[in-house]
């Protein structure tokens, strides 16, 4: 059997700098996850600074998003999470300046894990990316401050 580091993690997010959701981060992604039925949902329109090959998204922000996504399903049950493992697909390519979806949901619930998934779509539900993750559930430096910031979700 594999160990499971402990992790602890300062969870106090009201800086707001978060690189996937932080609302303060100047270069940030600023997602904004909503519920959606059972899970939550975010939507972002790439920019052209977030591109690879011109007028092309990078790959690199679309598993940032799935990741992000992954991590904030895990939030909104109550957890606090890091990943562990992530595995990404991508479907195919997207431009920049195309308004993206993504879901997440959780697959599996342990203790100490939490197994997850996401996907990346067009607003016409063509799937452009999709990922699963393990996170690591993590304990909370700053308890009082996440019950109070837990609603972001």
């Amino acid at each position: 059997m594999v160990a499971i580091p402990k992790v602890t993690l300062n969870t106090d997010l009201n800086e707001g700098f978060c690189f996937g959701c932080g609302q303060n981060n100047p270069i940030g992604m600023k997602l904004r996850f909503v519920k959606d039925g059972e899970t939550i949902r975010a939507e972002f329109t790439p920019h052209k600074m977030h591109q690879g090959w011109p007028g092309m998204l990078h790959g690199g922000i679309l598993a940032c998003l799935l990741d992000e996504a992954m991590s904030n399903i895990a939030y909104a049950t109550g957890n606090t999470t890091m990943t562990a493992t992530i595995d990404i697909r991508w479907r195919q390519a997207v431009k920049v300046e195309v308004p993206l979806v993504v879901t997440p949901w959780i697959t599996r619930h342990r203790k100490k894990i939490i197994e997850t998934a996401s996907k990346v779509t067009l607003k016409d539900g063509t799937i452009i990316a999709e990922g699963t993750a393990k996170q690591f559930v993590a304990e909370n430096l700053a308890e009082d401050k996440v019950k109070e910031t837990r609603s972001h979700v």
